[in-house]
């Protein structure tokens, strides 16, 4: 617990940010006060949009685009941050403030390897210097946030991580000069549960022996609960609700705060076995009788790792791997990140060839089929995939995005796509005034959502869902997951869905397969897997679902 009678690390007062557009200021945060102190982890949460992140990025001075702070103070240990000169500024970050943004693709640079990324880190906060230093410590870094063969992977590039492996990365760049306040925004929301335990045990160990001071910003209350002495609830750019955390999640006051208690899979345990069991499948006897629009069989995929400038060695991602989709179901392929999960999911949407193995649809193999064939068959399949940042062109609007698999696929007129366009907007709670706007007016969330609303635009049967919610803040994800499950219903969809949140596998799946080092070690039913796991790496899983534990109350 943190003395709070002391003088806060981190003291924010009457912070203003507002947002330059075309039609002049626009106020985003309006009077935000709140204090962290010395040794203590405080976790704002809230929707998309609801002002987290751009809290956090006013702290570094990094806000994006036209966005500038218009009054108010931020202090670090007394010094006041709004009044620093950009070079001044540059000193506090990393030494002082260490920060881990929420996107992993664009904050690390494509050409460069992870290690030298890391490496140029440790230099430019001094931290070592001498090349063998460096390196100790580089791989001493990944290491401590969790990243398995450390040594090997500094050689690799960002596209051969896994969305994971390049948070883990990240964290450990925040994390290299041992700072005195870590701004972690949504630093494990590409993270599965195992390996998100190890870095969030990481960060209350620096927390606990090196008096570091954590402002996590999430989506996920189990979380919060779980890592934070404090919670704040922010809406619309205020915060409307404050206290410690299991008071905040057993006695929210604010109706706002009740909803998202009420929206949280990770916490609302007894909902989600009573959504699993309205789904009708409890043993894999009640799929028997339903033909699979998805098969595959020993599905395998090589790689060759680079090891220094002239030395490569192989890497299988996916070994042997078979499972079956019943039409208009839902099959979970969960695992740690790194377990060949999404490597699946591009092999099956034909966007990576399998080394060997077969992926049938409808009893037909595609696994070697013609790019024509191909073109035709992404019309009944599309992706969702796990970034949103990397998966929308920046240059294009909203409206242009959305539309854009029915310009390829040249479905409908002008008039037609604009109606489609409108009606797929509704469909993800997006306002339809958003169509003008560019990805990067959005939150991630948001841009999450728009990928979703391309991904439906042709009316496919088949989704591959590549952690699809995962970006999003549980009232969005709990509306979205809704949306899912009724297109599924209505139009007989099929879905492959990725992800490393196992609370969420209890709400959308109907059957489940456990990928560990790119293999299947267990699947079956979701609810023969979650009442008995056989496999020890399962049930290690299932133990690090966070907040599940926490009992929830009624009203203070």
């Amino acid at each position: 617990m943190s003395d709070t009678t002391a003088t806060p690390l981190l003291r924010i007062r009457n912070l203003r940010v507002a947002f330059d557009t075309q039609n002049g200021s626009r106020e985003v945060l309006h009077g935000v006060d709140l204090d962290v102190f010395p040794g203590e982890t405080v976790a704002i949460v809230g929707e998309s949009g609801s002002g987290k992140s751009t809290t956090a990025s006013a702290v570094v001075n990094l806000l994006p685009g036209t966005g500038h702070v218009t009054s108010g103070s931020i202090t670090l240990d007394g010094r006041e941050l709004t009044e620093l000169t950009p070079g001044q500024m540059e000193k506090v970050r990393g030494r002082d403030i260490g920060y881990v943004p929420q996107d992993p693709m664009s904050n690390l640079n494509p050409v460069w390897s992870i290690g030298f990324q890391v490496k140029e880190a440790i230099r430019a906060n001094g931290i070592a210097s001498g090349r063998q230093a460096v390196n100790a410590r580089a791989i001493e870094v990944l290491k401590q946030a969790g990243l398995a063969d450390a040594e090997k992977r500094l050689h690799q590039y960002p596209h051969q991580f896994s969305g994971g492996m390049r948070q883990r990365a990240l964290i450990g760049i925040g994390l290299a000069a041992d700072p005195k306040l870590l701004i972690a925004d949504e630093p494990t929301s590409a993270l599965d549960v195992t390996v998100q335990r190890v870095i969030l045990d990481h960060m209350a160990t620096l927390t606990r022996e090196k008096g570091t001071s954590v402002l996590l910003i999430t989506h996920d209350l189990g979380l919060a609960a779980e890592r934070a002495s404090t919670i704040i609830v922010m809406q619309d750019g205020e915060i409307v609700e404050a206290g410690p955390s299991r008071e905040i999640l057993q006695n929210p006051l604010h109706p706002y705060t009740q909803r998202l208690v009420a929206a949280a899979p990770s916490i609302a345990s007894q909902r989600l076995q009573a959504v699993a069991e309205r789904r009708g499948i409890e043993t894999s006897e009640d799929l028997e009788a339903i033909p699979p629009t998805v098969r595959v069989s020993e599905l395998t995929k090589d790689y060759k790792i680079r090891q220094g400038s002239f030395r490569s060695e192989p890497f299988r991602a996916v070994d042997a791997v078979s499972f079956e989709i019943p039409r208009g179901k839902t099959l979970a392929l969960v695992g740690e990140s790194g377990s060949g999960k999404s490597t699946v999911a591009k092999m099956v949407l034909k966007l990576e060839e399998p080394t060997s193995g077969t992926i049938e649809i409808d009893g037909e193999d595609i696994s070697r089929i013609s790019g024509r064939d191909a073109f035709a068959l992404r019309r009944r399949m599309q992706p969702v995939f796990q970034d949103p940042y990397g998966s929308l062109d920046p240059l294009r609007n909203i409206g242009n995005t959305i539309a854009e698999p029915l310009d390829i696929h040249k479905v409908g007129d002008r008039a037609s796509r604009r109606a489609r366009v409108r009606e797929l907007l509704d469909q993800v709670s997006l306002p339809q005034d958003l169509a003008t706007r560019y990805p990067s007016e959005l939150s991630g969330g948001q841009r999450q959502r728009v990928a979703i609303a391309r991904a439906l635009a042709l009316k496919p049967d088949i989704v591959v869902l590549d952690e699809a919610v995962s970006a999003l803040d549980v009232l969005v994800q709990d509306q979205i997951l809704k949306l899912l499950a009724e297109l599924q219903s209505e139009l007989g969809l099929t879905y492959l869905f990725i992800t490393h949140d196992l609370a969420v596998v209890r709400v959308a799946a109907d059957t489940v397969a456990v990928m560990e080092r790119g293999r299947i070690v267990e699947q079956g039913t979701v609810d023969e897997i979650f009442a008995n796991p056989a496999e020890e790496y399962t049930r290690r899983l299932l133990d690090a679902i966070p907040g599940a534990s926490i009992p929830l109350g009624g009203t203070r």
